[in-house]
């Protein structure tokens, strides 16, 4: 409250006013859920991807077949194929692709894997690769060996 007072004194008092909007109605008018059939519906809850303010956040998304709804426990390379065409649908939906993407999170059952996610991830992203964080977890959802996630600017 002194803080207001002070900067009312100095005749700032519009700068510091009631916003337009109050804060809750701002941040759902900017905010989007992104949903598409081509890729695992959420088993939780929580959106496949959210865009605000023309940056899509995808949520991880987990070797599930979005045909079937069948967990895929094949390879590490047969999985990150999984992930990342499921990744591309929920990008797609929200009107992006991997060009767009600017970070990316891998969480992997075991680093062992890594060299081979890899090989299979510089497949799906060219040159002006999004910035990435690889980590190993201690358990991954529903018992898989990967999960990514994403952002992207459009």
């Amino acid at each position: 409250m002194k803080r207001r007072q002070a900067l009312i004194g100095m005749g700032t008092l519009a700068l510091v006013g009631p916003p337009l909007f109050a804060k809750s109605e701002r941040s759902q008018a900017m905010k989007k859920a992104i949903q598409t059939t081509k890729a695992p519906k959420a088993i939780g809850p929580y959106s496949q991807a959210i865009e605000a303010n023309g940056i899509i956040f995808a949520s991880g998304q987990i070797p599930i077949d979005p045909a079937t709804g069948e967990l895929n426990r094949g390879s590490i390379e047969e999985q990150t194929r999984l992930v990342l065409n499921n990744l591309k649908a929920v990008l797609e939906e929200g009107g992006c692709h991997f060009d767009h993407v600017v970070k990316c999170t891998v969480f992997l059952e075991d680093m062992d894997d890594f060299s081979r996610m890899n090989a299979v991830y510089a497949e799906f992203f060219k040159s002006r690769y999004p910035a990435r964080a690889a980590v190993q977890v201690a358990r991954l959802p529903k018992d898989v060996k990967i999960e990514i996630e994403a952002i992207a600017v459009k």
